[in-house]
């Protein structure tokens, strides 16, 4: 039986994340400035602004990845950079991770939580439906590649 267990960020776990999303984004898509940024700047971006990436460990390995990501300057969360790996699909994984995200972001106050999406990843937005995000009018995206927007209010 595979164990499966959510982890917090850990400074060992940078690379699988960079990886992880590296791999997904290019698969789909390219890597654009505001990805690139965002990876080489783990710490001072995602971290050190008071969010938080959770990992899905399988087996002592890194299979999965989303982050918590704060905007300070219009009080907002995002949660982005979900991957998780082609050998780990299909068990659950992305769920899990939303599922922690977002009950960290209920310990924590967090009222509304935002990502930005495209409708070609039709999993993933299933996906975020299941974890009750509701889709919005794009606005202000980052991402060339973002055609969907989705919040969830946090109860």
């Amino acid at each position: 039986m595979d164990t499966i267990r959510i982890e917090l960020y850990k400074p060992e776990y940078k690379e699988a994340f960079i990886l992880l999303n590296t791999e997904w984004i290019t698969r789909y898509f390219r890597l654009e400035e505001s990805d690139v940024y965002t990876l080489n700047n783990i710490e001072e971006y995602i971290l050190n602004k008071g969010g938080q990436i959770f990992l899905a460990i399988m087996n002592g390995k890194v299979v999965g990845c989303c982050a918590l990501i704060a905007h300070p300057e219009d009080q907002t969360f995002e949660m982005a950079k979900m991957a998780v790996s082609p050998q780990a699909q299909g068990l659950g994984l992305g769920r899990k991770l939303g599922e922690a995200l977002i009950q960290y972001a209920k310990e924590r106050g967090i009222k509304r939580v935002f990502l930005e999406g495209n409708t070609r990843l039709e999993s993933s937005i299933i996906l975020y439906h299941k974890l009750g995000f509701e889709e919005v009018t794009v606005s202000n995206s980052v991402y060339e590649r973002c055609n969907i927007m989705m919040v969830l209010d946090i109860e």
